[in-house]
């Protein structure tokens, strides 16, 4: 059998202000539902607290915010299943001009 990389990574803050909003139930819900050819790994803080949950989408570097448990399955169906990013839950900090495309 050969070691396949995951072809997204789902990145969960798990910094102590993401955590008081609600974090650890944001990564619960995508380690649930994650198809088994993308992973879901918990960080430390990503550097942008007050916005938080925070996620990221890698390779290509999708950031989200405010991300509450519910929202999860429609990440994973739209963005991870469809390749499409949710435009209304990106992170406006480095997504500026994501309406514009």
């Amino acid at each position: 059998m050969e070691n396949q990389e995951p072809s997204k990574r789902v990145t969960v803050c798990q910094g102590s202000c993401c955590r008081r909003q609600g974090a650890a139930a944001v990564l619960a819900a995508f380690k649930k539902l994650l198809l088994q050819d993308n992973i879901t790994i918990a960080s430390g803080c990503l550097g942008q607290c007050g916005n938080g949950p925070m996620i990221l989408v890698e390779p290509e570097m999708i950031w989200y915010s405010r991300v509450h448990p519910d929202e999860v399955p429609a990440v994973v169906k739209r963005h991870l299943r469809g390749g499409q990013p949710i435009a209304a839950m990106l992170y406006a900090k480095f997504h500026p001009n994501y309406y514009l495309k």
